[in-house]
């Protein structure tokens, strides 16, 4: 039996814990984890059983050497953590947003090339199996060449994370707000099906959420190259709802997340083509992330977001940010 992948879990909050339940589930990783709080640090070891838990980064490396680190405090400390790991030769998840800046990443790319590490960045849409198979599709010319995307999606933030109000979510210098909570995974999604996104113009505002001021509602208009794009999310409808269309010259393609499909047609009037997934928990995309992570570390094909595509859709995000408070369109 393979040994296990000695992992090191950096904060515990919803996502952080996510990641730990799910890389336990994959039976491949001996774990501990970094966490600051020491009453959430020993609900959570108690929790999971786990026996090596840091108050500090210091203190997990004084303590012990990992070989892999994911990375699931706020958006600020995403760089200097990493820096720090793979200054030491650790192979690195990042949760998404890569960062709430520029700053550091130049640095980290550098270290991570001349360190031959494995890293990743949790955009976790693209381990979904339907957004994958329609992604080859477009991508093999199937539809003829892409001309436009619409994507809407909507959710009841409150009843998935009930503690939005005093976490990172309320404050954009902490990657708070939607843009850089929940409407990033959908421009990466977009930018992975189609290219990087050139130029975007946004309106948005805080329409319902109670208790915060950052954005709860956002409608995108962008330019990937040549090809159109809308962009629309709320945070605050009751309908959880994920809808990803690619318009070609010879047809067109959609995914849906809340239906477990993606669907096609190419004449009109045709009809619907639809390729359907049985239904999964929400842990599934991140236990297939962590297997994709770990098949990476094994020298196996890595599947993940690259640092390089996740920093794109980072400047994707400040340009968005930048033209919602000056109401001009942004070069990406």
């Amino acid at each position: 039996m393979p040994a296990l992948h000695r992992v090191l879990v950096l904060g515990v909050g919803s996502i952080g814990e996510r990641h730990l339940r799910c890389l336990q589930n994959t039976g491949r990783a001996q774990l501990s984890f970094v966490e600051i709080n020491p009453q959430l640090r020993a609900t959570i070891a108690e929790r999971y059983s786990i026996a090596q838990h840091f108050g500090s980064l210091e203190e997990a490396f004084h303590r012990e050497q990992p070989e892999c680190a994911v990375i699931a405090t706020p958006a600020p400390f995403h760089i200097p953590m990493a820096q720090q790991l793979a200054e030491r030769g650790v192979q690195l998840l990042i949760e998404k947003p890569l960062s709430t800046s520029l700053d550091g990443i130049d640095r980290l790319q550098q270290t991570v090339s001349e360190r031959g590490l494995v890293t990743g960045v949790g955009y976790t849409m693209r381990m979904h199996p339907c957004l994958i198979a329609m992604q080859q599709a477009v991508a093999s010319g199937r539809f003829g060449k892409p001309v436009q995307l619409v994507a809407v999606t909507g959710q009841n933030f409150p009843t998935y994370r009930p503690g939005y109000r005093h976490i990172y979510y309320n404050n954009h210098a902490t990657g708070g707000g939607a843009i850089q909570d929940a409407l990033t995974h959908t421009l990466n999604a977009g930018e992975w099906m189609l290219g990087p996104i050139t130029k975007l113009v946004v309106d948005a505002a805080h329409q319902v959420l109670p208790d915060v001021a950052v954005e709860d509602t956002v409608n995108l208009l962008a330019r990937h190259g040549e090809v159109l794009a809308t962009y629309s999310l709320n945070q605050h409808q009751p309908a959880n709802e994920f809808t990803l269309t690619v318009i070609c010259e010879g047809g067109m393609a959609r995914f849906e997340g809340h239906e477990r499909r993606w669907r096609w047609t190419v004449k009109p009037d045709s009809g619907w083509q639809d390729e359907v997934i049985a239904p999964f928990e929400r842990d599934t995309l991140y236990v297939a992330q962590a297997h994709a992570f770990l098949d990476a570390v094994d020298g196996r094909a890595n599947r993940l977001c690259s640092i390089s595509d996740a920093l794109q859709t980072l400047k994707v995000n400040l340009a968005a940010l930048a033209s919602w408070r000056s109401g001009r369109w942004e070069v990406t």
